[in-house]
């Protein structure tokens, strides 16, 4: 059984996701962690179920997102997977960040790069890589087919969708990604924003304004 755990952090208010099973092997979707006490609340927990973090796994660079990425290789080595075309957002992170005056230390260099269709594979939980770019240029959403969930980053939130006003963003790229990508799948499949609460599929379908 995969667990979904969400801690928000930061003061934008960024999701950070921890997915494990029950081989206590886990995987850390957008640490957002800032602060001191934000990192050791994300490492308390990890630390308190004995998880293993094996993966960490950004769904598109922009700063809330990748906070915590260097945190996550000093304390795990794990190095971020992103889409390749999420380089430079990452790459210019800290600069943008000093612009907002939160500095952040600059993430460490991918150690892979994702692709639609890839399988992101952890203990005996599987997720499907989905390239939903719209809100920056090379955004991914990840699906489990098998628990019925997807993590989507900044694509999709309740009642709204991400903001295309940052470089990169595209809002005719963004609802053709919603509508194309994530509202195939079936109604009750729930849905993990990098913001604000869980939703589904189904709800959104029938009442997103923008996506009538």
């Amino acid at each position: 059984m995969a667990h979904v755990v969400v801690f928000s952090f930061n003061p934008f208010q960024e999701n950070t996701y921890i997915i494990y099973d029950d081989t206590k092997e886990c995987v850390i979707f957008d640490p957002g962690c800032y602060s001191d006490m934000e990192k050791s609340t994300l490492a308390g927990f990890i630390a308190q179920l004995n998880l293993k973090p094996v993966r960490l796994i950004n769904t598109h660079c922009h700063l809330d997102h990748v906070f915590g990425n260097r945190f996550i290789f000093e304390k795990y080595g794990l190095l971020p997977e992103i889409h390749r075309g999420e380089e430079s957002v990452l790459a210019h992170a800290p600069e943008i960040s000093r612009m907002y005056g939160v500095p952040m230390e600059e993430s460490p260099a991918p150690a892979k790069y994702i692709e639609e269709g890839d399988i992101i594979s952890f203990g005996e939980t599987s997720l499907e890589a989905i390239f939903t770019p719209g809100h920056s240029p090379a955004s991914l959403s990840f699906y489990c087919k098998a628990h019925q969930f997807v993590i989507v980053g900044d694509v999709l939130f309740e009642g709204s969708i991400g903001r295309t006003d940052l470089p990169g963003g595209d809002f005719d790229t963004l609802i053709e990604s919603i509508k194309q990508k994530l509202l195939v799948l079936d109604n009750n499949v729930r849905v993990y924003p990098g913001h604000g609460p869980e939703t589904t599929i189904g709800k959104e379908r029938g009442t997103n304004p923008f996506l009538q």
